[in-house]
């Protein structure tokens, strides 16, 4: 009996744990909104590891990149380190031979391959309600498929309450925004906050 009571106080310190480190996460990421942040994907040599670009700059993966550093997460040192043991899976967009640990982590592509890897691939739908806080979520925002995109699902409700608002950096700077379906999604995934 003593040992079914420290199996279920386990699995609840689990499971209390890993919903403290998604409530941070979205915490976080609803922290960043900033619509002074400069929309510049421009190349810069950054600092290794937690290297980031000036915090009045940046994409819609900086987003991700900050976020995850407030739940010290590193993705510019993981995804580096993966690409460097793994690089014949990650896209060969930019036609290079080597890692490049200023600029990798900040390709929404590179990031896709890394969240497929390491964290849970979920599935695409239309149903606002399989979108849950701490997901993260990409897209096409041109037609062709040119311009890719990634955001972070709040835990935070459009007006409607229909939709759950996303945290991003489209151009506008990061912003919380109801745009879930505006545009094609391309992959819906978790990671590190399970």
């Amino acid at each position: 009996m003593k040992s079914l009571i420290f199996f279920i106080s386990l699995l609840m310190g689990i499971a209390t744990s890993s919903f403290a480190l998604e409530t941070k996460f979205i915490e976080v990421a609803i922290s960043l909104e900033d619509t002074s942040v400069r929309y510049d994907g421009s190349y810069r040599k950054i600092g290794y590891p937690l290297g980031d670009v000036p915090a009045d700059v940046g994409v819609c993966s900086d987003v991700i990149i900050r976020a995850y550093r407030g739940i010290d997460i590193d993705l510019q040192q993981l995804v580096h380190e993966d690409m460097k043991k793994n690089f014949s899976v990650y896209p060969k967009i930019w036609g290079l031979s080597r890692t490049d640990r200023n600029i990798d982590h900040r390709r929404v592509p590179n990031l896709r391959a890394f969240f497929k890897r390491h964290g849970k691939s979920l599935s695409i739908s239309d149903n606002p309600n399989d979108y849950k806080p701490g997901d993260l979520v990409t897209w096409n925002l041109k037609s062709n498929g040119s311009l890719p995109h990634i955001g972070i699902v709040t835990n935070l409700y459009s007006n409607n309450e229909k939709r759950p608002i996303i945290m991003h950096n489209a151009g506008r700077g990061q912003v919380l925004e109801d745009m879930l379906f505006d545009y094609e999604i391309t992959g819906h995934y978790r990671y590190g906050v399970d």
